[in-house]
């Protein structure tokens, strides 16, 4: 191909205004929170975008994801922006390989391959064509990195495909309970009685008011039997967890903001409400590009991150892991009965399970595994529960299946007949993996494959604990009985009563 055509049709290439959208819609969106160069590369599966972009799109649609339900149809269009720039990169590179051919002869630069028709060209001439050649394939090159990564953080945003088991749309299944309802007949004081807020201020245990000055609204105080009760809650809790086969792990809880990321978890929720607290860097930190932290909302994050970047043994699957943590929400809310006292607090205490599977029905059983574990823990304390099956707009982006165990809350009668989450349990399949660069060898399949992940609250004590005053609270007495299955760690304490 003579040069004058070629020139001509990368100039037109790059001013078409498709491309020129691309370059906008690269800079604006994409670049706005990039991942350092430490961070684990991800493998996304976008050819299975590519060819399921309505799945993919409904999909966001389904989950309440409607900024992101264009992406796949996005990264069609990117794909295709692509291969024109691979064929006037092949056309150019062609033409350049035979101008290094022709310059290459020794005798005499007139001295051409026999079957080359092309008119002669002097040296410099074809020095001159082979300079622009090289600018021209640099050009394209770069633009080729520009939709690689634009197409990349497409896919990256798409959540993950909704399991066949989960409800589409707001309303969640109820599955199953747990325990018979505790509660006696209601009387016109039980909105102050009662509340766990009250009873612990009655009983000497709580303290809402220091921790106010000391750290604001969502923080608290847990003073003498609480105090007792979140560690008791704590050890029951792990050892139903390792007597059904878990390994205890205490994770840490501040980790990079791109492990977080890549588990699903986003700096703000799909209403922009802040969810994450980062930790402010220093203008040098920035300047060396050093990664930014954030406060651990959940120990699942530095779980997934544990096998970061890690290829792992097919043998050691499932492998399952337990650990207690603290756990900070930045989440927003008014101040109302679903965000007062240990409901909806910044910090607070969590025993998490979390597993890697083989990809199939491994995760189920898994997933099937927690859930059993919880009911066991909630069952043994007494509390009267509810299992749900959610439905596909309370998913978070990793996860494809959830269920949610609900405690009876009496002071939360006049909201939600006064169901409140206590536990959660998820299966991710591969998004985590995937984003994390995690993998094993597969000796069926002969190559490296990604496993799945599952999540599941153990126990949250913040809220368990503000379940077992309200329904163990005996008014008469004055006395909050302690569940015996929790005695063994509570230091001879049975009962909660006022303080003398």
């Amino acid at each position: 191909m003579a040069k004058s055509r070629l020139t001509a049709d990368i100039v037109m290439h790059f001013k078409s205004p498709y491309c020129q959208l691309v370059r906008n819609f690269t800079v604006s969106q994409f670049r706005r929170a990039p991942r350092p160069s430490t961070a684990p590369k991800p493998a996304i599966d976008i050819k299975h975008i590519r060819q399921n972009p309505q799945l993919h799109s409904q999909n966001c649609l389904g989950r309440n994801y409607k900024s992101q339900s264009d992406n796949p149809f996005k990264i069609i269009e990117l794909f295709d922006e692509w291969k024109a720039l691979q064929q006037s990169g092949r056309k150019l590179r062609e033409r350049n390989n035979h101008l290094r051919t022709q310059l290459s002869h020794t005798k005499t630069f007139s001295g051409r391959d026999i079957a080359d028709d092309s008119p002669p060209q002097d040296k410099e001439s074809a020095l001159e064509e082979a300079r622009v050649l090289k600018q021209q394939i640099s050009e394209i090159e770069a633009k080729e990195d520009e939709l690689n990564a634009a197409i990349e953080e497409s896919a990256i945003e798409l959540p993950n495909v909704t399991s066949e088991e989960t409800p589409i749309g707001s309303e969640p299944k109820v599955v199953g309970y747990i325990n018979e309802p505790l509660e006696p007949n209601s009387t016109p004081s039980d909105s102050m009685w009662r509340s766990h807020v009250h009873i612990g201020n009655e009983l000497d245990i709580l303290d809402f008011s220091a921790a106010g000055v000391t750290s604001g609204w969502g923080w608290y105080y847990l003073k003498n039997e609480a105090a007792l009760l979140e560690q008791a809650l704590v050890q029951y809790a792990l050892q139903v967890a390792m007597r059904n086969g878990f390994s205890v792990v205490s994770p840490p809880s501040m980790i990079y903001s791109h492990i977080s990321s890549a588990c699903g978890f986003r700096p703000r929720d799909q209403g922009g409400e802040q969810q994450v607290y980062t930790i402010q860097q220093s203008p040098q930190e920035q300047q060396r590009g050093k990664p930014e932290l954030s406060m651990a909302g959940t120990a699942e994050i530095p779980f997934a991150g544990m096998k970061a970047d890690t290829d792992m043994e097919e043998a050691a699957l499932p492998l399952r892991i337990v650990g207690a943590s603290r756990s900070y929400r930045a989440e927003a809310g008014g101040r109302g009965v679903d965000t007062k006292g240990l409901y909806r607090v910044h910090e607070f205490t969590k025993v998490e399970m979390f597993g890697w599977t083989l990809p199939d029905f491994s995760s189920t059983i898994l997933f099937d595994t927690m859930v059993s574990i919880q009911t066991e823990i909630l069952q043994s304390l007494g509390l009267h529960c509810r299992i749900l099956e959610q439905p596909s707009t309370d998913l978070g982006a990793s996860a494809v299946r959830k269920k949610d165990i609900e405690a009876y809350f009496p002071s939360r009668r006049d909201r939600d007949n006064g169901w409140g989450e206590v536990t959660s349990t998820s299966i991710c399949t591969d998004y985590q993996t995937r984003r994390l660069a995690t993998r094993f060898r597969s000796a069926s399949e002969g190559k490296m494959i990604f496993p799945h992940t599952v999540n599941g609250t153990a126990l949250a004590v913040p809220r368990v604990l503000a379940a077992l005053l309200e329904n163990k609270w005996d008014e008469k007495e004055q006395t909050v009985r302690i569940p015996k299955v929790l005695w063994p760690f509570m230091h001879g304490v049975e009962v909660i009563s006022k303080k003398r």
